[in-house]
């Protein structure tokens, strides 16, 4: 799953399937920092990002949601001092799909 960042998220409907077992296991190679969590019922991925001070914490969650936009695809965002974190998890489906795992990958890159 090299270039998971780069690859693009795909449209996506209620009807989309969730990710397997077995997809979730290659994918998780490449955002092995990011958790996965049943919040209502629906598997989310999870990562919090740490910062010195409000401000940075504030540019990075700029910069997710300026991804999320491209994208049409859009995390919940937890914004405190020195930290931010974001969930992702494809909403219509109510759980994980593929585009959830590339836009972790693009979230872990707006970090570095």
């Amino acid at each position: 799953m090299s270039g998971l960042a780069e690859q693009q998220c795909e449209a996506c409907n209620a009807s989309a399937p969730r990710v397997t077992d077995e997809e979730v296991a290659a994918l998780r190679k490449s955002v092995q920092d990011w958790e996965i969590l049943s919040v209502e019922g629906e598997d989310q991925l999870r990562k919090t990002f740490k910062f010195r001070n409000f401000a940075q914490a504030l540019a990075f969650t700029n910069r997710v949601g300026e991804l999320a936009e491209a994208e049409n695809h859009h995390p919940a965002i937890l914004l405190e001092y020195g930290k931010a974190t974001i969930s992702w998890w494809t909403h219509t489906i109510g759980g994980l799909h593929k585009n959830d795992f590339i836009m972790a990958a693009r979230t872990d890159s707006a970090y570095h």
